[in-house]
């Protein structure tokens, strides 16, 4: 039994082409330092997941694996629980992401994953 705010392997997106068909077919939110996209993959219904995408223009290896681990961590502790079930979610760091506070960068995607969630909602009841 895992633990209910545990991050494994299970949770985050490693195919480079889940991380493609988010991109192109899942729905886009645009904040000043990063951009989420949201959808659902076929493969893990049951399970939220998570991909980042930390470029080289974001700075050196020490503050790309810096911007990578606070994004799971908010990730784990904030936005998994808010998210429809199911739902995975691709984060891209934009320029300047490597200097913000965490406090910024938990207030940015906080704001993404809610305004996402609540297309995801609309759109699932749309279907229904």
């Amino acid at each position: 039994m895992r633990a209910p705010l545990s991050f494994g392997a299970v949770d985050r997106l490693h195919r480079s082409a889940e991380f493609i068909r988010l991109q192109r077919s899942g729905l886009r939110f645009q904040s000043p330092h990063f951009v989420l996209y949201a959808g659902t993959l076929e493969t893990e219904p049951d399970r939220s997941r998570l991909g980042v995408t930390v470029s080289r223009r974001i700075g050196n290896a020490v503050i790309r694996n810096r911007v990578k681990r606070r994004v799971r961590e908010i990730f784990r502790g904030r936005i998994r629980d808010s998210l429809v079930k199911g739902t995975s979610l691709v984060v891209i760091a934009r320029a300047g992401a490597g200097s913000l506070a965490s406090a910024s960068i938990t207030d940015e995607l906080i704001a993404g994953a809610r305004n996402l969630s609540a297309r995801i909602s609309a759109k699932g009841a749309e279907r229904a």
